[in-house]
């Protein structure tokens, strides 16, 4: 193994706030808020367990376009209430607390691979994993399992639906935002030289294309933005000008209709032998993390092995950045909950309201950096505890400082033990494949294919992005054989001289008319 630095100020650092920060943040609260406070009323707020599992649904797709939406929380709430049911049966049936813990390390490798091999997006696995895990130590008999699990479908429906209301009021929001950014990005590349334009116009071009989605006069009129700003004369100035015109609900701005929109290449679908090591090192970090809390008479095991289980990365590298982070996030959000304990014994209304006040505040820092947003998530889990009933703050602070440490402790040691020699072969696959995307797309340069070109230079902007997520991932593992730098660097020259030569001979035709015909060959009227 290489010498390698483990930097602690730089996984600390903070970072500009995402630019919907709230969207998740106030979902989540008014996900959780009616159910909340109905059970409340009831005198069932032990119950809350369950409504939380389908509330915390709320967090998820906010980047996606509606149609795409609907679709991945659908299919998150069915996974969350999975987890559920396998937590609560295992509950039932399980005959101690060691086989709970197995299972709940299974689970979490389970929930792990599932979010990565769908790249369901943040938060990924680990909203789903805490909730599986807290289910399976609280006592649950074979006929209440039912029940519990009608109440997380009818609380996930609810955060359906507020997830998905936005979208009466502007339905094109997600796919306005994520072409702005690229035309943004655009504007500094063709200011500055320097900007993450390619990754960003592969970003954009993925969301106008999510599936589910169908053409449409507005999405028309975005893409006609984005092959704008594809093209080597676009102006800046007129690009930001555009950029700003996609806020709210106006019109889109009208460009000229470019001779072809041409499906935009996907990503491919990640193959399960790229994930075993990720996946292994969650199951034995996690059941690592689940018995050593168990050894050490801590009541509430699961608190170790969610730990572990939120620490896994992309590589080593990024899993010591994590652990860093949640264990500063985790420190800190202790001292909050034992600030906020006074103010929560005085009611179970104040209880609820700084519970929520808590998922709101993790959610719109998290995005700054992962332990500033655990700040707030710690003292949430803590109150969640205290729904059942109220409990001493001492104990329970010295078991969760416990328990964060012994979890950081094993599930980074397992990242270390399971090795990923893997992600250096992907690369060498990389570089071929941007090697010959680059081939292909020179061909068509020396030998004009007007409407073959601009297919394979997006094939070579996606083989380039892939390439320098690859590579970076690789580069942040351990135990690697020799790292290909040479070849990366001028694959990389290589790539980006053939690319800008694309872009030059992109042409964009006059427009003519106030329609474009579509790939069925229907015409439509190109005006939103």
């Amino acid at each position: 193994m290489s010498s390698r630095r483990l930097p602690l100020t730089q996984a600390l650092r903070l970072q500009g706030p995402s630019a919907i920060w709230f969207k998740p943040a106030l979902s989540v609260v008014v996900s959780a808020a009616p159910p909340n406070l109905l059970l409340l009323a009831l005198g069932r707020l032990d119950l809350a367990l369950y409504t939380m599992a389908g509330s915390l649904c709320a967090l998820y797709a906010h980047q996606r376009p509606y149609a795409a939406r609907a679709r991945v929380l659908a299919g998150v709430v069915l996974g969350m209430t999975a987890g559920l049911a396998v937590a609560l049966v295992a509950s039932a049936l399980a005959p101690g607390p060691v086989v709970l813990v197995l299972v709940g390390a299974l689970l979490a490798a389970t929930q792990k691979t599932v979010c990565e091999a769908t790249r369901v997006g943040p938060p990924g696995n680990v909203v789903v994993t805490f909730i599986s895990s807290a289910a399976l130590f609280v006592p649950q008999t074979p006929g209440q399992v039912p029940a519990h699990l009608g109440l997380a479908l009818a609380a996930g429906a609810w955060a359906w639906l507020v997830c998905m209301a936005p979208g009466v009021l502007r339905p094109h929001g997600p796919e306005r935002r994520a072409v702005a950014a690229a035309l943004h990005a655009a504007a500094d590349l063709a200011e500055q030289g320097r900007a993450p334009a390619h990754a960003a116009l592969h970003t954009a071009w993925q969301i106008l294309r999510s599936p589910g989605t169908r053409p449409d006069p507005t999405r028309r009129a975005l893409e006609n933005l984005l092959l704008r700003a594809e093209t080597a004369d676009a102006d800046p100035r007129q690009l930001r000008a555009w950029a700003r015109a996609l806020r709210g609900t106006g019109p889109v701005p009208r460009t000229e209709t470019p001779h072809s929109v041409d499906a935009h290449p996907r990503p491919a679908r990640i193959p399960f032998t790229h994930l075993a090591p990720i996946a292994t090192r969650t199951a034995l970090g996690c059941a690592l993390a689940g018995l050593a809390a168990l050894s050490l008479g801590v009541g509430r095991p699961y608190w170790a092995l969610v730990t572990a289980a939120s620490l896994y990365q992309a590589n080593v590298t990024l899993t010591w950045n994590r652990s860093v982070q949640r264990v500063v996030g985790n420190l800190l959000g202790v001292l909050v909950f034992a600030a906020l304990t006074p103010l929560t014994h005085l009611h179970p209304v104040t209880l609820v309201l700084c519970c929520l006040a808590c998922s709101f505040g993790a959610e719109a820092l998290i995005a700054r950096n992962y332990w500033l947003g655990t700040v707030c998530v710690t003292p949430m889990a803590l109150l969640i505890t205290e729904f059942t009933h109220l409990q001493d703050p001492g104990p329970l602070i010295t078991q969760r400082v416990l328990d964060t440490l012994v979890g950081a402790l094993a599930g980074f040691a397992a990242a270390v033990i399971v090795t990923n020699r893997r992600a250096g072969d992907r690369v060498h696959d990389a570089l071929t494949a941007v090697e010959n995307a680059g081939a292909h797309t020179e061909r068509l340069l020396a030998h004009p294919a007007p409407h073959a070109l601009p297919a394979a230079r997006r094939a070579l902007a996606l083989a380039l992005t892939d390439l320098r997520a690859t590579a970076d991932t690789a580069q942040g593992e351990w135990w690697q054989r020799p790292f290909p730098a040479e070849r990366l660097t001028l694959a990389e020259r290589a790539g980006h001289r053939t690319l800008a030569a694309a872009v030059r001979h992109r042409g964009v035709a006059p427009l003519k008319q106030d329609s474009t015909q579509d790939r069925h060959g229907t015409t439509e009227d190109t005006r939103p």
